[in-house]
């Protein structure tokens, strides 16, 4: 352990520019088994002010990697959306694929599902939505799991046509079969 600890403490860091053991005493540490020279020594000034000009640079050289890191991180990060409690937005379906078991290849599938209503507000990274009970995830999500909900133009509107009740059960008339599929042994029919 005590090599491995040397070897770190040896080792010139990345960011300070300096080892470890330099940074903190102004030298580099001894390696083998060379005796110290005799004679004068360096005065305290000379010392304190060597040790100074050492971390001032090690300093430097972190804020200057700091600096790069938030460039960095800042290219990928966009402005953080305010919602509201009452916005309709649209939930991402990319940890609803479990529930999405009907679809065939994830090509096809809606990269987000809704409109739904934003609840509340938990903090300026999550919400809490009103979601339907065959949606089967916490009510908080982040974020950058929503978009906003833009109405369609005028014109553009599917209009989805309502259920006739019959003997007390929805029912839905029918102008063409499109497709007919077999799914574990029962018929799925595609209509318009």
């Amino acid at each position: 352990m005590g090599t491995a600890e040397f070897v770190y403490n040896n080792k010139v860091h990345v960011g300070t520019k300096v080892s470890p053991f330099k940074a903190n005493n102004g030298q580099d540490p001894r390696m083998g088994f060379k005796m110290r020279k005799k004679g004068k020594h360096e005065g305290a000034e000379k010392f304190a002010e060597r040790m100074k000009k050492v971390q001032e640079e090690a300093k430097a050289a972190l804020q200057k990697a700091q600096e790069e890191m938030k460039r960095y991180a800042d290219r990928e990060r966009g402005e953080v959306e305010e919602y509201r409690v009452g916005n309709l937005v649209l939930l991402s379906t990319k940890d609803l694929k479990y529930q999405m078991v009907g679809r065939h290849t994830d090509k096809f599938t809606e990269r987000f599902v809704g409109p739904y209503k934003v609840k509340a507000i938990i903090s300026s990274n999550a919400i809490e939505l009103e979601l339907p009970t065959t949606i089967r995830i916490h009510l908080v999500v982040n974020v950058s799991r929503v978009r906003w909900y833009k109405p369609q133009v005028e014109g553009q509107k599917r209009e989805v046509p309502q259920p006739v009740v019959i003997k007390e059960e929805k029912e839905w008339e029918v102008k063409k079969i499109m497709n007919k599929r077999k799914v574990r042994g029962r018929d799925k029919y595609l209509v318009r």
